[in-house]
């Protein structure tokens, strides 16, 4: 496995802004659950530029890697991840939270290709990937299924079901990522519901995991391209992130969790977003 080039980090971190700048765009049509998403947007930008074995043109080609979206509510990450791929023209986003959206405020997978699954009531994104998971193994398949989760959504009991499931059946083809930024909708997690120390966690059920930035774009692809951890074992990513991530006003506070903005604040906030962007490629030197 070699390194990312200083150039293709510099090309991902672009890509990822691009696409917080086009969850703002999308907002000009309603409120939305912008703290998660901006958290996860690293990530799934290395996911789907340098690991998922995918076809935009064919999106339910039987052997390509599954990603579900267990948070549901992150889903303008995946919509803006999805148009930036070429699954669908772009226009499509400016539509949101409109009557008929094909992009409404949760995924609908029989309204917008490149969506695994209908996601939204919590904790049910993981034991779907652990069937496709699971499924893939008895037919033999090589593909792979990813699922992001929120370490507020940990706390639901049906995520380690699936957990204690996918170990007992050796499911190595499936990888866990967690997006820890710390926050839920009312508050800090830990003071909600402490889902700490979930790498311990995970490696009581069986599972081999690791630690990571998630929003360091090298150690986002190192760790996703190593994947299975080991042989016979399921893989979690704990990556550590900021909710609100490059949005200034916005990071690390639980109350942008869902954003309730003014028109005013619209402008501003894509004019924050493109300063976040300048600021970290010229970090990359």
């Amino acid at each position: 496995m070699s390194n990312l080039s200083k150039n293709e980090i510099k090309e991902l971190t672009k890509r990822a802004y691009k696409c917080r700048k086009n969850i703002i765009k999308m907002m000009r049509f309603g409120e939305a659950h912008i703290g998660g998403a901006f958290s996860s947007l690293d990530i799934l930008t290395v996911l789907y530029n340098k690991i998922l074995n995918h076809d935009p043109k064919n999106p339910k080609w039987a052997d390509r890697d599954r990603f579900v979206l267990s948070a549901g509510h992150k889903c303008m990450a995946l919509y803006t991840t999805l148009a930036d791929q070429g699954y669908f023209e772009e226009e499509i986003l400016w539509t949101y939270n409109t009557f008929n959206s094909r992009v409404p405020m949760h995924p609908d997978e029989k309204s917008l290709p490149g969506v695994e699954f209908p996601t939204g009531s919590l904790g049910h994104g993981l034991p779907v990937a652990q069937g496709m998971a699971h499924a893939g193994k008895l037919d033999k398949k090589n593909y792979r299924v990813f699922v992001m989760l929120g370490d507020g959504e940990s706390a639901e009991g049906s995520i380690w079901e699936a957990i204690m499931s996918a170990s007992h059946h050796k499911l190595d083809n499936l990888v866990v990522i967690v997006d820890r930024n710390g926050l839920q909708v009312n508050g800090k997690t830990s003071d909600i519901m402490n889902s700490n120390p979930l790498e311990d966690k995970y490696q009581a059920f069986g599972w081999q995991t690791k630690t990571i930035n998630g929003h360091d774009i090298g150690q986002i692809y190192s760790a996703l391209s190593s994947v299975p951890f080991k042989p016979g074992s399921p893989s979690a990513i704990i990556a550590d992130t900021i909710k609100c991530k490059g949005l200034y006003f916005g990071e690390a506070k639980y109350e942008f969790h869902h954003w309730h903005f003014k028109d005013s604040e619209i402008d501003d906030a894509i004019g924050n977003v493109e300063g976040s962007c300048r600021e970290e490629i010229c970090k990359l030197g």
